[in-house]
């Protein structure tokens, strides 16, 4: 099978709970935190308008892009557009979400750092306005 610019780099993988996503949104996981990793590392794929909810890390992410292109969005900031081959470094305990477009999908490498057994506490669904105003730039 020939490598095309659209063949993802890792199956889609399972869907994740609706509990902490809007829309579909699916996890290949690829490394689990053990005696020499203090992180997990895993690729997320959203389908177009599938997004996290609201959210933070105690001790930080980053997310390489690798397909598509998305959102990430501060608490106060404006959203600002991802696509493939960007890379987001998000400090510790800051209130952020990430996804698709409304059109596009978007696929990521996730590497989330642990503090104890904690890597990521939920909060509150992104609003269907604040998702719109990101999709309007």
């Amino acid at each position: 099978m020939t490598q095309t610019d659209d063949t993802p780099l890792f199956p889609k993988g399972n869907p994740l709970p609706g509990t902490y996503f809007t829309g579909n949104a699916f996890l290949t996981p690829m490394i689990a935190k053990d005696k020499n990793n203090d992180f997990m590392m895993g690729s997320v794929t959203f389908e177009p308008g599938a997004r996290t909810n609201w959210h933070t890390h105690p001790r930080g992410q980053v997310l390489i892009v690798t397909g598509g292109a998305g959102f990430y969005q501060e608490k106060g900031k404006p959203a600002q557009p991802i696509k493939k081959g960007d890379v987001v470094n998000i400090p510790e305990n800051t209130e952020h979400w990430h996804g698709a477009a409304a059109k596009t999908k978007m696929v990521h490498i996730a590497i989330t750092n642990y503090e104890g057994e904690t890597n990521v506490v939920w909060l509150k669904p992104v609003s269907e306005e604040d998702y719109n105003v990101a999709n309007k730039q």
